[in-house]
């Protein structure tokens, strides 16, 4: 049996933020993952992650992310590790698109340092980018990419340097659904090895596995889905497509509204398309990518920066968004036991909140801070209708 004042159950950048917080607080912290921070099954694994503010007009997203970058900072000043490229992200769409328009009201609104961009100054900024319709893009000089798995896995171990303390296993599906809100308490969570973790309270951050922590409750409310994101190789000799030269980009000019990365650390321009796939398990689901994906993204690639239109595939990866059904966060109390809390819905854009989200959770579970109605259970259906982007 082993005791603690909070037991977190997920060392992805949601559970581990958290955990971290909680530990700095004096609070008596045990950090549980089934694989390992930032393994290659987590939301939270891969290499880079993108941090930006523009969130349209969700203005939440925007405060939180912006809290989110100065935090990261903080800790990487902290630690030592500068794990933040500030490759500066552009985000660009038709002129008159709602996102970009609305972004620029919100970013102006929230404080954030952002430029304004017609088609032709963003190729004469960037001649690697073709266009071949109007454009308009938001360009924010102090976002940029995380490197996210060390990132992930440097706050987990903080855990510990904080006096919290972080262990490998595998927890069991809590028994006890049905009661009312407030009337129930989960006294003790087994883990697979037979032993069993004691807590006053614990907090759910396991990502896609959250649908198999808690069947009845967010079986039919976390959507996992399967994604593929692909590193083409960059010219010999060319650094026109790495960091700094090549901002990170969100581009909503295409139906399925790709964006990428730079080469960062020399892996190749990194691109996905940012639609939802299939639905996958993240345990048990097989992470060889598709030939239609892989060619999908090929002609993307080919189109929009043309001096790569023969670049190989140097890298692939297959991960999962974690979808609530319009995209916003779960960040919750479970409303069966008092004592439970559930973080997740990161939904593909959720890794940048992830210091937001720790400190926003654990002043629910001291008792401080106002509830976030939109990270509310209450508001999750079981149709998918995305709303966030």
């Amino acid at each position: 049996m082993r005791s603690c004042d909070v037991a977190v159950i997920g060392a992805g950048v949601f559970g581990s933020w958290t955990a971290y917080r909680l530990a700095r607080e004096g609070v008596s912290v045990l950090l549980i993952d089934a694989y390992g921070a930032a393994s290659n099954r987590a939301s939270s694994g891969g290499e880079s992650r993108i941090i930006r503010m523009a969130y349209g007009p969700d203005e939440v997203y925007t405060r939180f992310s912006y809290r989110s970058l100065a935090l990261w900072k903080e800790f990487f000043a902290e630690t030592g590790h500068n794990l933040l490229h500030r490759t500066g992200v552009l985000g660009f769409a038709a002129p008159g698109h709602p996102s970009v328009r609305d972004s620029a009201v919100v970013l102006k609104k929230c404080g954030v340092p952002f430029e304004d961009l017609s088609g032709e100054e963003i190729e004469r900024r960037w001649p690697q980018f073709h266009f071949e319709a109007p454009v308009r893009g938001l360009y924010e000089p102090e976002s940029g990419a995380l490197m996210a798995r060390r990132a992930v896995q440097s706050v987990a171990a903080s855990v510990e340097k904080a006096g919290g303390r972080y262990r490998i296993a595998q927890v069991l599906p809590p028994a006890g659904r049905g009661r009312p809100v407030g009337r129930g308490r989960m006294e003790a969570l087994p883990l697979a090895s037979s032993d069993t973790v004691r807590a006053a309270a614990y907090v759910f951050a396991c990502g896609p596995w959250l649908p198999k922590v808690f069947p009845e409750l967010l079986g039919q409310r976390i959507f996992p889905t399967r994604q593929e994101v692909f590193f083409f190789g960059i010219p010999p000799g060319c650094k026109e497509f790495s960091s700094p030269e090549l901002p990170v980009w969100l581009d909503r000019l295409h139906a399925t509204i790709p964006y990428g990365l730079p080469s960062l650390e020399n892996r190749g321009l990194k691109v996905a398309l940012d639609v939802h796939g299939p639905a996958f398990d993240p345990d048990a689901g097989e992470r060889t990518p598709t030939t239609g994906a892989i060619e999908e993204t090929r002609r993307y690639v080919a189109s929009r920066f043309p001096a790569l239109a023969d670049a190989p595939v140097v890298e692939s990866r297959v991960c999962q968004y974690e979808n609530t059904s319009n995209g916003d966060f779960l960040i919750d109390r479970h409303p069966d036991f008092d004592n439970v809390w559930i973080a997740g819905g990161g939904s593909g854009h959720g890794f940048k909140h992830g210091p937001a989200v720790g400190e926003y959770l654990t002043d629910r579970i001291q008792g401080r801070g106002v509830e976030e109605r939109r990270f509310s259970l209450r508001t999750k259906e079981t149709v998918q209708r995305r709303a966030v982007y």
